[in-house]
């Protein structure tokens, strides 16, 4: 059983470490810390501490590193978040405040989280699976050619553009607006995917060939929309902390570029008290992760439709700091998204 005193012990060994990248022996913190004991004091705290396999002694040196174990219970036992500074958070409005649509909404909110973190900022389109139609824009080009455009009340959008055999007729695609938001709006993609099937067979034979071309376009829009994603950023980030993994990094690259891996430990990692999900190396082993620590926090899209973003990293990482920045950047997701 860890004291209180040790906890803090543990808790100074962390931050110190991951500050410096030295191991930490009771010397300095001593000397760097208001402990009020002596060193031999501390030594016996941290010989505790190694026995509840919560640091380590790296190779001969004196000093000790956090474990795993001992991240993991660094992390449960913050008591709170370091806030985010005025600056930080006028920051994320600024730069969050010019987005146009989802799509740079996402874009811009990975590139703002890996600038406040120094790791990999990664950020899951909203789950689809209860988006429903908005609404569908068909715009024409010229007389041959039109961009259907495919609107779900997350947000998404989607825009593919068309060539047509025959020339199109203005009455002709009015007549097709209206009857594909009179027939898909409010419908959830599977059910809309079906129904557009259909469609083509309610219009006269001249016209079929043409309503089947836009219907297909269509299908493959609300396909796109059914399927989860990740939008990445700062993969750099990883090179410049390439010392604090053991071997190749290779592996760690590889394993990011899985998606459906990730989308996985995002669905498996519980949130903590601070609405924060915190996964630490071998936490992460089955995932190829296994010297990474994941960090992940839930946002909500206008449609209801509930997705995750977070930070990667090496094991050795500013928690407090970072899931401060996951948690703001969220919260203020949420909040962008269901103006809109």
């Amino acid at each position: 059983m860890v004291s209180e005193r040790g906890l803090e012990v543990l808790r100074v060994i962390v931050q110190d470490y991951v500050a410096s990248r030295e191991p930490v022996g009771s010397k300095s913190i001593v000397e760097r810390h208001s402990f009020g004991v002596s060193a031999a004091t501390i030594r016996n705290d941290m010989a505790l501490l190694e026995e509840e396999q919560l640091i380590v002694a790296p190779h001969t040196s004196s000093g000790r590193v956090p474990t795993d174990k001992g991240y993991r219970v660094f992390v449960d036992q913050l008591a709170d978040l370091r806030p985010l500074t005025s600056a930080q958070r006028h920051a994320i409005e600024a730069f969050m405040g010019q987005s146009v649509d989802l799509d740079d909404v996402l874009g811009r909110t990975v590139r703002l989280l890996s600038q406040l973190t120094h790791q990999v900022a990664l950020v899951q389109y909203p789950s689809l699976s209860r988006s429903r139609v908005r609404h569908i824009e068909l715009v024409p080009l010229s007389q041959t050619r039109v961009m259907t455009v495919f609107i779900t009340d997350s947000g998404r959008v989607e825009q593919r553009i068309l060539d047509i055999a025959v020339p199109l007729e203005d009455h002709f695609l009015s007549e097709l607006r209206s009857r594909l938001n009179s027939t898909l709006g409010g419908l959830g993609l599977a059910e809309a995917a079906t129904m557009l099937v259909a469609l083509p067979e309610t219009f006269p034979p001249a016209q079929q060939a043409m309503v089947r071309q836009i219907v297909a376009s269509l299908v493959e829009q609300v396909a796109a929309n059914r399927q989860d994603k990740l939008v990445m950023a700062g993969t750099a980030n990883l090179v410049r902390t390439e010392d604090d993994f053991s071997g190749s990094i290779f592996p760690v690259l590889e394993a990011i570029e899985e998606q459906v891996t990730l989308l996985r430990l995002f669905g498996e990692m519980a949130v903590d008290q601070h609405g924060v999900s915190v996964s630490i190396g071998r936490e992460n082993a089955e995932f190829g992760l296994g010297e990474t620590s994941v960090l992940t926090s839930g946002y909500a899209a206008s449609g209801g439709s509930l997705a995750r973003l977070g930070v990667l990293g090496p094991i050795r990482m500013d928690y407090s700091n970072n899931m401060a920045a996951v948690r703001a950047v969220a919260r203020y997701l949420t909040r962008l998204l269901g103006e809109e």
